[in-house]
């Protein structure tokens, strides 16, 4: 049950990034205003869009959690300390408090990120899987070089005389 919430909590923040994102793409030119307003280039309206969602599909499937997860949380740690700094506008406080927030789940992700149910987890134990198969084909030739070879025993067997009993008068012919 643990495994099935933090692959919903997961895909669930990252929807906040994917949909952020996609709004930012389909309007640039209201992403540019915001980022003039303070002070940050207008330019940066389409890489930030890209940024969100690209990083919310990785969020999303698992791939690359950890760093995706820190990564998110210091941009929404930066979206409070450019936009939401107004402390004495309720509104503005309401939204650091929910960007608070959601860094809080994206600390969370980056220090459980790779559990079951991410493609980081499944990678991981397909090298844990190949690491344990190497190592035991090392012990194997390893133990195979220190022990003493075993004595090999031949069997000798001395060739027998069959006497078909057809010499009977010891001339050595037959007949």
């Amino acid at each position: 049950m643990s495994t099935l919430a933090a692959i919903l909590g997961r895909i669930l923040l990252a929807a906040i990034f994917v949909i952020s994102g996609i709004n930012k793409l389909l309007d640039p030119a209201a992403t540019a205003q915001i980022l003039e307003s303070v002070s940050l280039p207008a330019n940066f309206a389409q890489g930030v869009g890209i940024f969100e969602v690209a990083a919310g599909l990785l969020l999303a499937i698992g791939l690359m959690t950890r760093l995706v997860s820190i990564v998110l949380a210091g941009f929404t740690l930066l979206t409070i300390f450019f936009f939401h700094n107004q402390w004495g506008d309720p509104v503005q406080v309401s939204a650091a408090l929910k960007n608070l927030a959601i860094t809080g789940g994206l600390l969370l992700i980056f220090a459980y990120g790779q559990m079951r149910g991410s493609y980081d987890h499944i990678r991981s134990e397909k090298r844990l899987h190949d690491a344990n198969l190497r190592a035991a084909h090392a012990e194997g030739v390893a133990e195979g070089a220190t022990q003493a070879p075993r004595p090999v025993v031949v069997e000798r067997h001395e060739p027998t005389i069959v006497d078909r009993g057809l010499d009977h008068d010891g001339d050595g012919r037959i007949g």
